[in-house]
């Protein structure tokens, strides 16, 4: 199973030449990140920033190709893996695929914080994160 959002491509997204400018791509990754913990590793990002412990994911670093133009009006289909998790962060890979093939690739690594500092995974966290990555392919 892999974790996937279809987003499709609005105005907002777009520059003047009407294809997707880069950095709303990233908005779109985020989202499907954020989407991604609260449907698959049961914490949404709501209740992260709200539960009074300065929790959260931020993200540490990213790397992106870009391989074709999306268009106003396209539907990217975006799927998520976990390629690796560590003691306090997670690399996760997402990709944009449009009906013409690969639209993006993007590694992104967030961590884990706890009182704004790096800190273990949860265990509930950490056990859905691993049986995830576990069951992603099957």
């Amino acid at each position: 199973m892999t974790y996937e959002r279809l987003i499709q491509i609005e105005f907002n997204h777009c520059d003047p030449a009407g294809i997707v400018f880069y950095p709303r791509y990233f908005e779109m990754v985020n989202s499907v990140v954020e989407n991604f913990f609260a449907d698959v590793v049961g914490r949404s990002f709501a209740q992260m920033h709200n539960d009074g412990a300065s929790n959260g994911v931020p993200t540490v670093a990213i790397e992106a190709a870009f391989q074709r133009p999306s268009r106003l009006g396209d539907k990217v289909r975006f799927t998520l893996k976990v390629e690796k998790i560590g003691g306090s962060s997670t690399r996760v890979l997402v990709e944009g695929f449009g009906p013409d093939g690969p639209r993006l690739q993007v590694r992104m690594t967030v961590a884990w914080i706890n009182q704004m500092k790096a800190a273990p995974w949860p265990s509930e966290m950490r056990a859905a994160l691993d049986h995830y990555r576990e069951t992603q392919d099957a």
